[in-house]
């Protein structure tokens, strides 16, 4: 049995039977006005942090939302996007979709503004996705490709880059971690089902995304997420996994690389009102400006001593330049 066998076959299980403490979100459950989520897509949430920032969800986006789970955070989409077909949802596990069904007609019933054909169902594969290319305005995978391996990752970020319109947005939420898993760990087909061994540090899991062609690349949050410990897992070290949540906007590639936002900062503290450094970047005094790593490298290589640059706080939520 492949790990892709494994994987199916666990959330087909998940889907008969909600399991609470498949996968440990870090994000309290979004409250909004005339949102109400059922008890049981709570139940079902099998994700690893969240993909919905109110930000990315203007003026009626397309979205496309992969490995739908209870259907949680389709319905928080839908509130945002409440037309017939709005949001696209795709599993390739036929038990996930009818038990995300049915979560939708309790969720019609305790929410007056929500129909289930906002939400356009399909059975499909994340390596072959059934929607057409330049069509989604945001796509998003919650704990879904950690689970790839090298190639099928790719394909699977490949596939996301096609069916996004230009300037479109990918955002995800998935495990990483900076430590080298021993083999024993990265073949353990039900381990990388459960979102644990799949888990690969944060600069690998930003280089698959620019390989493919995004140009930007937002790191808007990490948290701790789990811990593999020796005993308990086939590993003789303590392992500390991680959740990041990333946007992958669908940006031209800039001649210069593309621009990665870990949330690194730039004051100019010096005699004048501001800093203009000529190439698009002008820093008020003792104003914070979020820059991306690449400008912040260059700021620094300026070798001046009234700009400081703060570290990665591995936060972005916007502003800033490039």
């Amino acid at each position: 049995m492949s790990y892709l066998e494994a994987t199916n076959n666990l959330y087909k299980q998940a889907a008969l039977t909600p399991d609470v403490g498949l996968c440990c979100t870090t994000n309290p459950i979004w409250e909004l006005p005339g949102l109400k989520i059922p008890k049981i897509m709570q139940e079902m949430n099998y994700g690893c942090g969240s993909t919905v920032h109110a930000r990315d969800l203007s003026n009626n986006p397309k979205m496309l939302y992969v490995g739908v789970g209870g259907g949680m955070e389709l319905l928080q989409f839908s509130y945002f996007n409440r037309q017939k077909g709005g949001v696209v949802g795709i599993d390739v596990v036929d038990e996930m979709l009818e038990a995300s069904r049915k979560n939708f007609k309790i969720a019609e019933e305790e929410n007056d503004w929500f129909k289930s054909d906002f939400v356009d169902l399909k059975k499909g594969d994340a390596l072959n996705l059934p929607v057409a290319d330049n069509t989604i305005d945001v796509a998003a995978q919650n704990c879904l490709f950690n689970i790839f391996k090298v190639e099928d990752l790719k394909r699977a970020i490949e596939e996301m880059y096609r069916v996004l319109k230009p300037h479109g947005k990918l955002v995800m939420s998935d495990p990483t971690c900076e430590q080298q898993m021993n083999e024993a760990l990265r073949s353990d087909d039900r381990l990388r089902a459960l979102c644990l061994s799949g888990s690969i540090p944060i600069k690998e899991y930003v280089k698959a995304l620019t390989d493919v062609g995004f140009g930007t690349i937002e790191i808007r949050a990490r948290k701790p997420y789990r811990i593999l410990a020796p005993g308990a897992y086939p590993t003789k070290e303590l392992i500390y996994i991680e959740s990041i949540e990333v946007a992958a906007i669908k940006d031209p590639m800039p001649a210069d690389g593309p621009c990665v936002f870990t949330g690194k900062a730039a004051i100019y503290y010096g005699n004048e009102d501001y800093f203009d450094d000529k190439k698009g970047h002008i820093l008020l005094k003792n104003q914070p400006l979020a820059v991306c790593d690449k400008t912040a490298g260059a700021l620094a290589a300026l070798g001046r001593e009234d700009i400081f640059i703060s570290k990665s706080t591995f936060h972005y939520d916007g502003g800033g330049c490039c």
